[in-house]
């Protein structure tokens, strides 16, 4: 087992990019979760903000008929 922890002499090499590799997939998770959760708030209050109009105020188009001559 002291062989498989020393790596044949390149454990520190190892470790240390097993070590940074968690270490940037811990960030990527937090960051995406962070983004995620921000993404969220903002398509709730888009919601809400779009929940709020009037039928009224809400601008449809209008199809206009070509006539021709």
């Amino acid at each position: 087992m002291t062989t498989f922890w020393s790596m044949g002499g390149y454990a520190a090499y190892v470790w240390s990019a097993f070590g940074f590799t968690l270490l940037v997939l811990g960030g990527l998770v937090l960051a995406s979760w962070r983004g995620a959760r921000e993404r969220e708030a903002e398509l709730a209050a888009v919601r809400r903000e779009v929940r709020g109009r009037t039928a009224s105020s809400v601008r449809r188009p209008t199809l206009q008929r070509q006539t021709q001559d």
